[in-house]
């Protein structure tokens, strides 16, 4: 089953099969992104796929109580490079990752919105609202963006 389809923005499809990712699937995303299949990282990417938004360290290692500490962060720290998460600093200042479902190897096109909540200090993806356009002055070059708005969400309100 292919789990990315050829649309620009964010696909919902896309992330109905993500959140029900068995361990086949997640052994092809983790070979889609050059990444050895391990028992370890099977698990990790299924925690983060079956998340309700990006996850901080400490929430990944009281969900995965099978995974110690240092190989979660080695894991994460391999993820990040081979472009399979994301990283994004909550409002809080916290460190989050949340799995890429970006369409393209070379260019990043799952850039969405983020909301951080001040009241619950949840923090949701805002999918299929792209990042604005800025202007960058020339001779700068952009690799990523993070874009957060920060509030209160609308259980707590």
């Amino acid at each position: 089953m292919e789990l990315f389809c050829n649309c620009k923005y964010f696909c919902t499809f896309a992330l109905y099969i993500i959140i029900h990712m068995d361990a086949k699937q997640c052994s092809d995303l983790l070979q889609k992104h050059g990444i050895g299949t391990t028992a370890n990282r099977i698990v990790i990417v299924k925690a983060l796929a079956e998340s309700d938004g990006p996850q901080s360290m400490r929430e990944l290692e009281t969900r995965i109580l099978t995974i110690d500490k240092s190989v979660l962060s080695r894991t994460l720290a391999l993820f990040r490079k081979n472009h399979l998460v994301h990283t994004l600093e909550d409002g809080d200042g916290n460190m989050k990752f949340e799995l890429c479902l970006s369409h393209d190897d070379e260019i990043d096109d799952d850039e969405h919105v983020h909301f951080f909540c001040e009241k619950c200090h949840k923090t949701y993806c805002l999918h299929g609202t792209p990042l604005p356009a800025v202007n960058i002055p020339e001779g700068f070059s952009v690799n990523s963006a993070n874009y957060m708005l920060i509030g209160v969400c609308e259980k707590c309100k």
